[in-house]
């Protein structure tokens, strides 16, 4: 396939992610009567899939750090394989869970919760298509595209990762059980 073409399919890829995220978020789609019990797990599960992205993002960068590419690949297909899982949970709990967790209002820490939640979400639009593409290259032993991508993918990557973690930490008391 053409660059152009794999380009394509990747903001193709981006943008239905992106719609069904919104979709699910504003409770268009049916839930079913009864939310089937390990829906109320997957909070928990997100977290642990974040937290542990977030280490092998780490890891990631001190084996290409070390010029070990092997290790670096590994590394990186399995945060990706884990950060996918965590969009397929994400999307099952926004779709199966009737009432989402509300942040209190009169919490004095609000406005810093929002603040985290709202760069997280704009950011976690904008990576997926950053990372997919570096990938691409990276696969493509495009070493040099790949490198001018990832210089901006990382940290965004790196940041939505420890985000999740912590928008967790901080909604958790309220979620629905």
């Amino acid at each position: 396939m053409s660059d152009k073409t794999i380009f394509r399919l990747i903001m193709i890829v981006s943008v239905v992610v992106f719609g069904a995220v919104i979709i699910l978020n504003k409770k268009i789609l049916p839930v079913p009567d009864v939310t089937p019990a390990f829906v109320f797990k997957l909070p928990k599960l997100n977290a642990l899939l974040n937290g542990t992205c977030t280490f092998l993002l780490l890891l990631s960068f001190y084996f290409i750090r070390q010029k070990n590419i092997a290790a670096h690949r590994k590394i990186n297909i399995t945060a990706f394989i884990l950060s996918s899982t965590f969009l397929l949970s994400y999307i099952t709990y926004h779709w199966l869970i009737p009432h989402e967790a509300v942040f209190p209002s009169d919490n004095p820490i609000r406005p810093l919760y929002l603040c985290i939640l709202i760069s997280h979400i704009i950011l976690a639009a904008i990576v997926l298509p950053l990372v997919l593409l570096s990938f691409h290259r990276g696969f493509q032993m495009n070493v040099e595209k790949h490198k001018k991508l990832v210089h901006w993918a990382y940290p965004i990557w790196l940041y939505v990762t420890i985000t999740g973690v912590v928008v967790y930490l901080m909604i958790s008391p309220y979620y629905p059980s």
